[in-house]
Parts: structure tokens; C-alpha cells; sequence
């Protein structure tokens, strides 16, 4: 064999134990973090038991999204499926679900803190939107979601590809319990009302999209296939700020933009379902943040 093909063997011999010792790095780096179990002290909360609380609950599993991951009948369904990036299902939490083995402080568990009962973190679970819903909402929640009717679809386990670990280990595909201090306080929640108190409040549910200032741009752990959130600051070249609240009302609940062009569905229908003081607090608040240019977070 001519000296030149063995240096090409080599180099290539080389190449591919690289990659295995990357690929390996990754795997294991990302196994630890998804199977690492966190120990935490659950707070229970009261589940209210009358219509009003119960129809309070659905309301706030519509506009809080859990319908936009889990289906139309909260039966399952799979939030990414894209190789690299790997198999995302959100699971089936009827009765013929995973909620066949939740408890009352499992819910919670899952909901608040982004766990599974034995204390694994979930994926894309929105926790650290959740952690700060006040107990009688995260209450009247867990309420409705144990009134549901049973589903029987099966659910599949998370299976992520190389790409999916890799944007793990790099923290673009988020773990959220490692995003919440899971002792700190949580602020009373206000009032409903018609202020930019009450829109903060809601508005939490946002940020995982659009970031904490409201700026958008490619959204974290997000399917490539997903466009970039939009910039909903009052930016006046990349953002809202040349919109009317009609114009806000228009977006949520026709999925039209001012301009007249569609907003891509993959911008959650959810909070359209809002209730018009709901959506009058929210657009409050965001008049009250300041401007950010497209892409800041």
C-alpha cells in the first residue's frame, strides 16, 4: 500500500475515534443531566371541587397552553418529531395516561417544578412559566385535569438524536427544573383585573417564545422547523408599536396581523380563548416594557 493511502487510513482512523469520543461526550454529558433526580419538598394545594373552579381550571389549561402540546383531547402528541433532533411527546395525562399514577403532589411535582414523581426533570415542560401560578389556579387546574375523560392513546418516551443531546449539554434545549430555584418565594399573584398587574401575570406564559423582554427571535430548544417569535416589544420597526389594542385583539384571536398577512400557527391559538379583560391586561403590560429591538430576548 502506497505511504499516502496509509496516512489517508490514519487520518481517517483518527477522525472516526474523535467523533465516537464526541458522540460518546455528548450522550453521556446529556444522560446525566436528564436522569439526574432532584429532591425537592412539594408544596400541596387545595383542589377545588365547584363548577365555577373547575370551568376556571379548563379555562386556564386552554390559555396556558397545555391543549397546544398535548391535544386537542390532552391525550398526547408529539411536539417535535425531527431527526437529529429527536422524538418530543408530549404524553397522554387523561385518566388512561401518565396521570394513572400521579397523586395530588405528583401534579404539582410536574406542573410547578418540571418533575417526574421519581424527581426526573421533564423536557420542554414550561415549568418555569408554571412555578409562578398562584395555588388556587394551579389548583383549579389539577381540579379539572383529574374530571377528564379517559384517552387511550399510547404515549412515547422522549428520544433524542445527537443533535437533540447536544443542544442539552449546551442548554438550547431546556431542562426546566434546572431554570427554577425550587425554594424561592412566590409572589401573591394579583388580582384579576384590568392593569398591567394582572398582564404581568399572565404575560409569563410569553416568554418562553418570545423571551423576558418580549423581543423574540429563534426560540431555544425550539423545532428547526419552527419560524422565530416575533418581536411583540413596542419596537416600531420590528415590533409592535405602531399597533392598536384592536390590532393585539386581531392577532390573538384571528391569527392576523395588522398588516393583514397570518401569523404561522405555530404562534399558540391558545391565547385567543382569553378573555377580553384578560387580553386588555396583558396589552396593558406590554405597553408598560420597554422598547427592544427583533432578537434581544
Amino acid at each position: 500500500m502506497p505511504g499516502w493511502m496509509k496516512w489517508i487510513l490514519v487520518c481517517l482512523v483518527v477522525l472516526i475515534g474523535l467523533l465516537a469520543l464526541a458522540l460518546a461526550s455528548v450522550y453521556l454529558g446529556s444522560s446525566g443531566r436528564m436522569n439526574k433526580t432532584y429532591k425537592i419538598e412539594v408544596t400541596p394545594v387545595s383542589l377545588p371541587t365547584d363548577p365555577a373552579a373547575l370551568e376556571q381550571g379548563k379555562h386556564i389549561a386552554v390559555t396556558r397552553g397545555c391543549y397546544d402540546c398535548h391535544g386537542k383531547d390532552l391525550g398526547g402528541l408529539a411536539v417535535i418529531d425531527a431527526q437529529p433532533m429527536g422524538l418530543i411527546y408530549a404524553p397522554n395525562i387523561t385518566p388512561t395516561g401518565i396521570a394513572a399514577g400521579y397523586d395530588d403532589d405528583a401534579w404539582v411535582r410536574a406542573i410547578r417544578h418540571g418533575l417526574t414523581p421519581g424527581g426526573r426533570p421533564l423536557i420542554l415542560m414550561p415549568s418555569e412559566e408554571y412555578y409562578f401560578l398562584s395555588d388556587a389556579d394551579l389548583g383549579a387546574l389539577i381540579a379539572f385535569l383529574k374530571t377528564l375523560s379517559p384517552i387511550f392513546r399510547e404515549s412515547h418516551p422522549v428520544s433524542l438524536g445527537p443533535v437533540g443531546r447536544a443542544l442539552v449539554l449546551a442548554g438550547q434545549l431546556k431542562l426546566p427544573a434546572e431554570l427554577i430555584d425550587h425554594e424561592a418565594p412566590r409572589p401573591d399573584a394579583p388580582a384579576p383585573g384590568v392593569n398591567a398587574a394582572y398582564g404581568k401575570y399572565l404575560a409569563v406564559t410569553c416568554t418562553g417564545c418570545h423571551g423576558p423582554g418580549f423581543s423574540g427571535g429563534p426560540i431555544p430548544g425550539g423545532d428547526p422547523k419552527w419560524p422565530p417569535a416575533a418581536n411583540i416589544s413596542l419596537d416600531p420597526d420590528t415590533g409592535i408599536g405602531t399597533w392598536k389594542e384592536t390590532d393585539f385583539f386581531r392577532a390573538l384571536r384571528e391569527g392576523v396581523r395588522n398588516d393583514g398577512t397570518d401569523i404561522d400557527p405555530v404562534m399558540p391559538r391558545a391565547f385567543g380563548h382569553m378573555t377580553d379583560d384578560e387580553l386588555r391586561a396583558l396589552w396593558l403590560y406590554l405597553q408598560s416594557m420597554p422598547v427592544k429591538a427583533y432578537g434581544n430576548r
